[in-house]
């Protein structure tokens, strides 16, 4: 009844949808109606979120018009009955029924059942005078706006603005300032005009400086107060003696020496962050041997450092903001102008203008009275997704349905459908505040013309079981806390018999490293034991155990056996796991749609095409040439390759083949190629390779039928490069390079294909069975560079360098996108129809992640044991779930085969290559504490620094290993400890042997022991013609006083190490030692002390052979 009443067209409405409820029956009913009652459909605009939203939309619509022309009297009577419709009382109302649809067809453009920035684009195409734009502008993708970003880049860089780029270029790096150029548009409004009071955002006096602030903190006597602090400090506790290696290297007093005083004269952290620590800056014994003096200076030190820390602060931040706010009103309007030139609009462009065509008084009466005359009635659907600049141009289109007044005297509404627990696209500038607010100006305008705004919602859900509907909101209920919904959810099946289920599955937890992992293992891809890994394979095997058993499903045409098309495998990005599951369905023999989106680039086919391209726009390009050999196009082993590559000599490998007769096929190839590349466009070129040279065949026998479509995809890009472009090769390869093509493909309705697809593209969407296996915890995203203050763009300063008001703007930014994860999650379990399987790999322990949601939830549910296929787990099931059938049928009648790879052979323990680390034994003393994370990170930096360092000069040794341990993601206080305890090991006269040049660094050994391979590096090498040294460096913070106390474990390792080298240098004396970093230590160690310990190895169980 509440569908029948939404979709009256009488009244204006406001409807709440819960997923599955049917809006887009009351979209498609309320259409109908009001042309049931006489409505012209020119006069009819419908707005949706995609053009796929719309499409259903108007084949819906079509659909049910169609019937009407052919139902019998009677079906039709009760057909509109049930819509709402008076038959009785409209006599007329079975043949305008029967005619609506030659009716819709025959309307000139069609109904208008489009999204808005179809809707702008034809707005403007009919006033592009008033507009200001080419009358025949075109929509231009991302991948040529970034190619004129670039041209306009380099145009600034040469011209008088030089300037303003080069200070915005300093303070970000080079994939930031990609994306600062994207994310300048989205904030334009705040980028025109004057320019915004900066001081008073950042609470900054004018005319005050980072000067005056340096003449504030410090008084001049500091550098003489240091000198007297430092060997105090060194004299103390560990931790005073960071303390003094941290403050050690400020020689002025500049802006530099302010932030290290800062960094350890204030508390950083707890109760009172930020606070001078007044009396606390040593500890409390060094405390105590400071002179009175002394301590009292650096606690007004430290005062002065409080005071003034905010103040530095905003100077900062007012900088950075001035710098982002002089660039983006040069930028904004240079890019605008380049687009222009080129008739380009891009989607925010659509908006924009046509917000500003509405909003002009000089023209935007004339544009209103022509669209006055053209629109009564207007339908929004997923309001909720509806970004503020949208809503802006809804609410100048329909600001005279609310005065009564127009270009004609007709009873005119308005119709908004959206559900704010499905808002989950503020990355596309979706505003769900802006949602609320916009539904309670709607209404106040309406009721105040005496109209009124009617609020209704939809609770039922014609889609899911109860079973799921019961999860859902026992995840959502009020007893769980706050949550991104706005609130506990409520949702009643409307199919109350409908057999349901909801699986949790135990999460596949990480295991612990392998310190014997084998040295030949990829680093560049996930191991086999990585949890994705382990729960994509479990994911994959149970969908094939539950097709092969016969698993059945309700349906509306009853029971069935299970296929691949009805399972949707649902997760949060196109990671690991991603990759993973369709790599493992593939593997289990299951037909899979894919990916939903192809990244062209990524695709092998395309990247042995664009190799092909390189080398004929470029014949001295040598690797392109190489990479298009070993493609399937010529199908070169890598010995052919390397026969014709390495007696070359300085020939180009063009060169080298065209002199060579045994490769004649190739080369008539590559010389057609070659001698027809300059008189055909890249299309064409593209053509003849697939068709003329049988490249598509020879691709589609090497990567299979999947290829066929990034094949296709790559042609039709080639054509849409020529729509905007003069063709040629080098513009297109360049054109490719700008940024990577995306293909969206149609995995809406897959057939009996397994679906892979993200929360967000399966919007809209659903299953009968749906599995959730990406739930674990996932690091939140980094915040954008610009960050909105109010209504104010900054650019963000980093963690150290925010400002007060910075941060709380980012917190609300980070609890905005916690609300909006629980909106993504709402939506990905009311896609389930049937069956929803819940999963999850790494940690699941954060109360905000959605397996513990998920898991709080069922709790709730009074759940049974359930055996999976990793463990024991839960389930919760809802009416008579049909029994497996057995063995089910494939379309064509014949039985499923998966497709399985026999299992390796097993790896002997005598075939597995050793490790001197992996040889047992303890390789720290007591006390060293836990093998941590901090720890193993720590020795990480060293050892990388202690590799790199040393040819370096010394003046830059500083400068060279702070970029280093920035790029490894190591930053403040323990970056400083790294680089100083190198730096000191460095300079210790003791060590020159060890460091001086020609020394062999991270040398790799290899060798047998006891007739096992054994394999291994050793940090520095030093060879004479009498001796090896062989250095091991150690970062262990407990350091043995003698070697006969040195763990056993290492000891081990370096008896291997002796072992190794006595092998491969006979004859010459072998020297092994220990250089322990934190005492700067060299200490040598006796062959008899290694080697008794490599004999005990051999005798330990857990390195013998079994």
């Amino acid at each position: 009844m509440r569908q029948v009443d939404a979709a009256d067209p009488v009244a204006s409405t406001w409807l709440s949808a819960n997923a599955g409820s049917g809006k887009t029956r009351v979209l498609t009913d309320r259409v109908a109606r009001l042309l049931l009652r006489g409505t012209l459909p020119q006069r009819i605009l419908c707005l949706t979120y995609t053009k796929a939203a719309a499409s259903e939309m108007q084949n819906r619509l079509f659909q049910r018009l169609g019937e009407w022309a052919m139902l019998p009297d009677a079906t039709l009577i009760q057909a509109l009955r049930d819509l709402g419709e008076d038959v009785d009382g409209q006599p007329d109302l079975l043949l305008n029924a029967r005619r609506l649809f030659a009716r819709a067809i025959e309307t000139p453009g069609g109904l208008k059942i489009q999204t808005i920035h179809a809707f702008c684009s034809a707005v403007l195409r009919r006033f592009p005078l008033e507009a200001a734009v080419s009358p025949d502008f075109a929509e231009v993708e991302e991948r040529s706006l970034q190619e004129l970003r670039v041209d306009l880049l380099d145009r600034i860089a040469q011209g008088p603005d030089a300037p303003l780029l080069t200070d915005l270029l300093s303070r970000l790096g080079e994939d930031a300032f990609q994306q600062v150029l994207r994310d300048i548009g989205k904030h334009r409004d705040a980028f025109s005009g004057e320019m915004p009071d900066l001081n008073a955002l950042f609470g900054v006096a004018r005319g005050d400086t980072v000067d005056q602030v340096l003449a504030d903190v410090f008084e001049g006597s500091e550098l003489d107060l240091l000198a007297r602090v430092l060997p105090v400090l060194r004299r103390g506790s560990s931790n005073d003696v960071k303390l003094a290696a941290a403050l050690a290297p400020i020689r002025t007093l500049d802006l530099a020496a302010l932030e290290t005083f800062e960094g350890k004269l204030l508390f950083q952290g707890g109760k009172t962050p930020f606070a001078a620590k007044l009396g606390k800056i040593a500890t409390k014994a060094t405390q105590a041997l400071l002179s009175v003096d002394d301590a009292e200076a650096l606690d007004a030190l430290a005062l002065r450092l409080e005071a003034n820390r905010s103040r530095r602060l905003g100077l900062g931040a007012l900088d950075s903001a001035s710098a982002l706010h002089r660039f983006a009103r040069v930028w904004l309007p240079g890019f605008d102008q380049a687009k222009a030139a080129r008739g380009w609009l891009d989607f925010d462009d659509l908006i924009r203008l046509t917000r500003d065509l509405l909003n002009d008084t000089s023209v935007a009466q004339w544009v209103l009275f022509k669209l006055d005359g053209g629109i009564d009635h207007i339908l929004v659907d997923e309001a909720q997704d509806t970004s503020p600049e949208q809503w802006r141009v809804i609410e100048l289109l329909t600001q005279e349905f609310a005065a009564g007044l127009g270009a004609r005297d007709a009873r005119r509404t308005i119709f908004v459908v959206g559900d704010r627990k499905q808002s989950i696209y503020s990355f596309q500038g979706a505003d769900l505040q802006r949602f609320e607010a916009t539904r309670a100006a709607f209404r106040q305008r309406l009721t105040q013309a005496g109209q009124g705004l009617t609020l209704s919602e939809l609770k039922h859900s014609f889609r899911s079981s109860d079973a799921v509907l019961r999860l859902v909101d026992a995840c959502f209920a009020a007893d769980q806390g706050e949550n991104g919904l706005g609130g506990p959810s409520d949702h009643q099946a409307f199919h109350l018999t409908k057999p349901g289920r909801v699986d949790l599955w135990p999460p596949v937890e990480k295991p612990d490293k392998d310190p014997d992992q084998p040295w030949h293992d990829p680093l560049d891809r996930p191991a086999q034991s990585d949890p994705d890994i382990v729960l994509a394979r479990a994911v994959a095997g149970e969908i094939r155990a539950m097709i092969d058993r016969g698993e059945q499903i309700e349906t509306r045409d009853g029971r069935r056996p299970v296929h691949e098309g009805d399972f949707l495998i649902l997760v949060r990005r196109r990671k690991t796991l991603f990759d993973a599951l369709i790599r493992s369905c593939k593997a289990q023999g299951l037909e899979i749609a894919g990916a939903d989106r192809l990244v062209l680039a990524d695709e092998l086919a395309v990247q042995d095409l664009i190799a092909l391209l390189s080398f004929l726009a470029l014949p001295e390009d040598d690797l392109s040439l190489a990479i298009a050999l070993r493609s399937p196009l010529f199908d070169w082993s890598e010995d052919r390759l390397f026969r014709l590559a390495h007696p070359r000599g300085d020939k180009f490998l063009w060169e080298a083949l065209r002199g060579d007769p045994a490769h004649e096929e190739t080369r008539q190839i590559l010389d057609d190629l070659r001698d027809q590349v300059d008189f055909m466009r890249p299309f064409e070129v593209i053509e003849r390779i697939l068709t003329r040279h049988d490249g598509r065949r020879r691709i589609r026998a090497r990567f299979g039928a999947e290829v066929d479509e990034a094949l296709e995809a790559f042609v039709d890009l080639a054509l849409r490069y020529e729509q905007d472009h003069v063709p040629s090769l080098d513009g297109f390869l360049g054109w490719l390079q700008a940024s990577d093509a995306e293909v969206k493909r149609q995995t809406e309705s897959a057939g009996r294909r397994v679906r892979v697809m993200t929360v967000h593209g399966a919007k809209g969407l659903e299953a009968p069975i749906v599995i959730l296996p990406d739930t674990a915890q996932r690091r939140a995203p980094n915040p954008a560079d610009i960050t909105p203050i109010g209504e104010i763009p900054i650019l963000r300063g980093n963690k150290d360098a925010a400002t007060e008001i910075q941060t709380e703007a980012e917190e609300n930014l980070a609890a905005l996108r916690e609300q909006e994860n629980d909106r993504l999650l709402y939506v990905a379990l009311t896609r389930a129809e049937s069956w929803l399987i819940v999963a999850g790999a790494g940690k699941v322990d954060a109360p905000e992640c959605w397996y513990a949601k998920v898991s709080a939830g069922m709790a709730a549910m009074a759940p049974v044991p359930l055996d999976t296929p990793l463990g024991a787990g839960l389930r919760h099931q809802h009416g008579d779930w049909p029994v497996a059938a057995g063995q089910p049928l494939r379309a064509d009648g014949a039985a499923p085969a998966a497709f399985a790879l026999p299992d390796l052979p097993p790896v002997g323990p005598r075939d597995r290559i050793l490790s001197p680390t992996s040889l047992g034994g303890a390789k720290a003393l007591a006390g060293e504490g836990a093998d941590t994370d901090l720890a193993l990170g720590r020795g990480r930096a060293i050892h990388a620094l202690l590799e790199h360092l040393p040819a370096c000069p010394p003046d830059q040794r500083a400068a060279q290993g702070q970029e280093r341990l920035l790029a490894m993601g190591v930053e403040g206080d323990e970056a400083m400890l790294c680089l100083t305890e190198v730096l000191e090991v460095l300079n210790a006269t003791e060590l020159a042997d060890v460091f001086r040049s020609g020394a062999l660094v991270e040398t790799a050994l290899s060798g047998l022991w006891r007739g096992r391979p054994i394999w291994g590096i050793i940090d520095r090498l030093v060879i004479d013609d009498a001796r090896v040294l062989a250095v091991d460096f150690k970062s262990n913070r407990v350091v043995p006083a003698v070697s006969e106390a040195v763990p056993e474990g290492i000891l081990r390792q370096m008896g291997a190490y002796r072992h190794m080298l006595a092998a491969q240098f006979p004859g010459r004396r072998i020297d092994i030692a220990l250089v322990w970093t934190a005492t700067r230590q060299f200490m040598p160690l006796e062959p008899g002390l290694t080697e008794a310990a490599l004999d005990r190895a051999a005798l330990d169980p857990a390195v013998a052979p079994s």
